[in-house]
């Protein structure tokens, strides 16, 4: 838990800084270029020697590659995107249904019955973060953002479990001599968007703009990430869904705060209280459905 909480933190600075500061560059070009600093940072580490054949260590390198590709490459293709229509806040905002879009896909992946409390609070928490944006609800550019976001969300869950599931099935492989491989297929994705974009034509950053690019690189994505799938093997599957949340209420006050955006503060309560409530009841279910709260009815 305490490494899915330092990336949490690492994380909730990042909203506002892509916001202030990145925009204006394609955001494909971004995802690359600090992908691409993260697996500058790993690829001396990557090593395979636990899995002794060839050619079952030459199929775990491709299901590495893949799940960086969609945990992130594709989820900062639609993430980073999406700042073009919302506010930093509002993009935290919106991850919240990360958690529950982890339940409810580990339970698909792993052929398990739907869980109806995750979907009930999921509900919840819609009409929560609808109350807050409820003014926005008919713009079609805020509309957009939010499905970009959510089309992340999905992509960051899905990694999440691939991943937790392909570590625990080889158990001798360590987080820090295969991280590389989820960057590298990350970047890869990037790459290739960036140029059927064409954003290179005009890529001429400051050097404000390269020095929020590094720190996404090091820090947000190379460290970010790394602590938080070390985290993901660790954790239980509800306890990882709960602390994607985590990064939220710190993400909104640093946008607010730090980096001065406005918002409605009434509705932002009233709505955050809402969603929080979700989160609650779907926490408190699945505490109650566990030994030995179940064993005594209650």
């Amino acid at each position: 838990m305490l490494y899915l909480l330092i990336a949490s933190l690492i994380w909730a600075f990042s909203f506002g800084l892509i916001k202030t500061n990145l925009t204006s560059i394609d955001p494909n070009i971004v995802s690359f270029i600090r992908l691409a600093i993260s697996l500058l940072i790993f690829l001396p580490l990557i090593k395979m020697n636990s899995i002794r054949s060839k050619h079952q260590s030459h199929k775990v390198r491709r299901q590495l590659l893949l799940i960086g590709a969609i945990q992130f490459g594709l989820m900062y293709a639609t993430y980073i995107y999406s700042f073009h229509f919302l506010k930093a806040y509002e993009v935290a905002l919106f991850t919240i249904l990360t958690p529950i879009y982890v339940t409810l896909l580990n339970d698909l992946i792993n052929k398990k019955p739907l869980d109806l409390p995750a979907l009930t609070s999921a509900l919840i928490a819609v009409l929560g973060a609808g109350y807050i944006v409820y003014s926005k609800m008919s713009d079609n550019i805020f509309l957009i953002g939010v499905i970009l976001v959510q089309a992340s969300n999905v992509c960051f869950a899905i990694g999440q479990i691939y991943y937790k599931k392909l570590m625990n099935k080889y158990s001798d492989l360590q987080s820090q001599d295969v991280f590389g491989f989820l960057y590298a297929g990350g970047a890869g994705v990037a790459l290739i968007l960036s140029f059927i974009s064409g954003g290179w034509n005009n890529f001429y950053p400051t050097g404000e703009q390269i020095s929020a690019l590094i720190y996404l690189g090091v820090i947000a994505s190379g460290v970010g990430f790394f602590l938080w799938n070390l985290g993901a093997v660790k954790a239980k599957v509800s306890s990882l869904a709960a602390m994607n949340n985590a990064k939220i209420p710190l993400a909104v006050l640093c946008s607010i705060f730090i980096f001065q955006e406005s918002a409605d503060w009434k509705r932002l309560l009233i709505g955050g209280s809402i969603m929080i409530i979700a989160v609650i009841i779907s926490e408190q279910e699945k505490i109650k459905s566990r030994w030995p709260f179940k064993k005594l009815g209650l």
